[in-house]
């Protein structure tokens, strides 16, 4: 194992998509990584073929460029120490599993699945903890020769010593102390000829040179059976960190039963990839202050392993949300229109054509106002279609008797300006309401009512602008009409 440069490795199974707990732990090794100038390796642990879903791999690897944790070595990219699937890696876990059983670590066992079945409902009645009952240990090397000539199946195990301490040196978790009492013996080699979880990992770490094993925190009862094996197969064990568990704000463990955990749920909901990566960043290490807002550079730079907390995460929607919305305030409008374009190609509004220009100005009206992309669109649809009706609660407050007066005068106003800016909007609008004698709040909140159909929004003349003078004149005329008729019945 090289001792001058770090190597950690991500080790997903292709089971489905990307679990958010996948990505904190991706985004630990690649952070812990690129902090120490080390090496990020991406290995498809794909040996459980029954739970195996085709174009996983793809996806997965699809989704880490997404979010812009690139891997030095991996499917696709390569690397002296590959292949990176494990299923093309069955000869060395069963050629050191033969080593183990020669040396006395592990043994073949050739139980039926009913014996199983039956000891461990034994055991649970004696209220025993189901483990493992060394039964064929001790067989003959005639009597397994025979079997395994007659083609009975097996499996090889771990042949776990009965009373010992194993000692786990855990950087998040100290020292952490196993007895080998309640350890089974594992399973290494499955009947179907594929190697379990640990058997594939602890060959494929010490192969691979992998220097510090970055997990989740369900990964730590199995570390001692691990440590084992490196002992037994005469390897240096690597340094171990176990994340914690990731909760609901129930504090129930994270799952898809309370709301989405793929993060191909998040990025079809317009999250950012910057404010995920933030985000899944802050469950379970801060730098040791009140900063939350970080890009992946800054990340990098402040990231220490020893800074992740022991305690589980909870997952806080309205962090990630906030977050969300930073992001896109930081980013720069340009940048922002293009992702922006993308919406409105496939909104309900994409007819209306309007120019790079013309959503440029949309973008930079909203961007301190949404949370989402999408919400350029949603939160603001005055700025591509007329208000079918206005706030009632904001007709009750701004919407006076001499407001159709004063809106007529300033109609008249905005008719004789050219080619208007926001400036000039302004310029017509403040000059009205002082020959009127009247504040300009008089007249500026029932223009954005009959604008806009509601009392809040961006800047009134940024507003204006972007409807544009025609239109704005026709929606004005309009809410004169409509609010007038809305009294009218009201009253009656």
């Amino acid at each position: 194992m090289s001792e001058d440069k770090i190597r950690v490795r991500f080790a997903p199974s292709p089971t489905g998509y990307l679990h958010i707990g996948g990505l904190r732990t991706a985004l630990y090794n690649y952070l812990f990584a690129r902090k120490n100038n080390g090496v990020f390796v991406l290995r498809i642990e794909d040996t459980d073929r029954s739970r195996y879903v085709e174009g996983a791999v793809k996806n997965l690897i699809e989704t880490l460029k997404w979010v812009g944790l690139d891997y030095d070595e991996g499917p696709e990219v390569g690397g002296e120490y590959g292949p990176y699937f494990q299923s093309q890696r069955l000869e060395l876990y069963n050629n050191y599993s033969k080593e183990l059983i020669e040396k006395g670590h592990a043994y073949y066992a050739f139980d039926t699945p009913e014996r199983l079945r039956q000891l461990r409902e034994e055991q649970q009645k004696k209220k025993l903890q189901p483990k493992y009952d060394k039964r064929d240990l001790n067989l003959s090397k005639e009597e397994i020769q025979k079997k395994l000539n007659a083609g009975e199946p097996y499996v090889i195990r771990l042949n776990v010593p009965p009373s010992e301490k194993v000692i786990v040196e855990d950087v998040i978790r100290g020292t952490v102390e196993f007895n080998t009492a309640i350890i089974d013996d594992q399973i290494l080699i499955k009947s179907d000829g594929f190697p379990t979880y640990h058997m594939a990992n602890v060959v494929d770490d010490h192969l691979m040179g992998i220097t510090h094993v970055i997990r989740g925190e369900e990964w730590l009862p199995s570390t001692p059976k691990h440590v084992l094996l490196y002992k037994y197969l005469g390897w240096e064990t690597p340094v171990f960190a176990h994340l914690p568990l990731l909760l609901n704000p129930d504090r129930t463990k994270l799952s898809k039963r309370q709301g989405d955990v793929a993060v191909e749920d998040y990025r079809a909901k317009g999250y950012l990839k910057e404010a995920l990566i933030n985000f899944v960043a802050l469950l379970g290490w801060n730098a040791g202050d009140d900063k939350e807002f970080y890009l992946l550079e800054e990340l990098i730079e402040k990231f220490e392993l020893k800074q992740v907390h022991k305690a589980g995460a909870v997952f806080n929607i309205d962090k990630l949300n906030w977050l969300n919305g930073e992001h896109i305030r930081y980013k720069s409008p340009e940048v922002l229109l293009q992702m922006f374009k993308q919406e409105y190609e496939n909104s309900e509004y994409a007819h209306l054509n309007f120019s790079d220009e013309h959503l440029l100005k949309i973008v930079k009206a909203m961007q301190e106002r949404v949370t989402f992309i999408s919400e350029l669109i949603t939160n603001c649809r005055y700025f591509y279609e007329a208000p079918n009706e206005y706030d009632p609660a904001v007709i009750r407050k701004r919407w006076k008797p001499d407001t159709p007066k004063h809106l007529t005068e300033l109609i008249n106003k905005f008719k004789k300006l050219e080619n208007p800016t926001k400036e000039d909007y302004e310029h017509a609008l403040r000059s009205t309401s002082e020959r009127l004698g009247i504040g300009a709040g008089k007249l500026i909140h029932p223009v954005r009512l009959a604008v806009s159909g509601v009392g809040r929004g961006p800047g009134v003349f940024n507003l204006l602008e972007i409807v544009g003078q025609e239109e704005v004149i026709k929606r004005i005329q309009t809410a004169l009409e409509k609010i007038k008729l809305e009294e009218t019945l009201n009253n009656n």
